[in-house]
């Protein structure tokens, strides 16, 4: 079976962490199509722009935190939101839907179709991407 993959162009300007994370996970697992199946890979691609403009509610900004382990005992990191978004834009964006998307080797294949860029930005010209409705 051919399947036929789009790209799609996401603006995270001023829009909520969430609610575009969702949009994404949605576009990248191929559940906006009719032929979908959950064991294989029938999604499209996707190019966000702008994700240092990001936003989130309430208070996220000044409480949430990233989590990491170097691997080494007493090795727990913590990043706070400010400057995650600060240094590494991307990264929020990424985890967000990564951590939407299956655990399983289909779900690591997935989340290489999210292509994230900090500015408005980005080398996918010639892959023609279509604003997403």
């Amino acid at each position: 079976m051919t399947i036929a993959r789009e790209w799609h162009l996401v603006d995270a300007e001023n829009q909520i962490l969430g609610h575009v994370a969702t949009q994404i996970a949605m576009i990248l697992m191929g559940k906006h199509k009719p032929t979908h199946s959950d064991h294989y890979d029938c999604g499209d691609n996707i190019v966000l722009i702008n994700a240092q403009k990001v936003a989130v509610t309430g208070t996220k900004a000044e409480t949430k935190t990233y989590r990491r382990h170097t691997g080494y005992p007493g090795g727990r990191r913590e990043d706070p939101y400010a400057t995650f978004l600060e240094n590494h834009p991307e990264r929020i964006i990424m985890k967000a839907v990564q951590r939407m998307l299956p655990k399983t080797k289909l779900g690591r294949q997935l989340i290489r179709k999210l292509h994230v860029y900090g500015g408005a930005e980005h080398p996918h010209i010639a892959q023609q991407p279509q604003p997403l409705a």
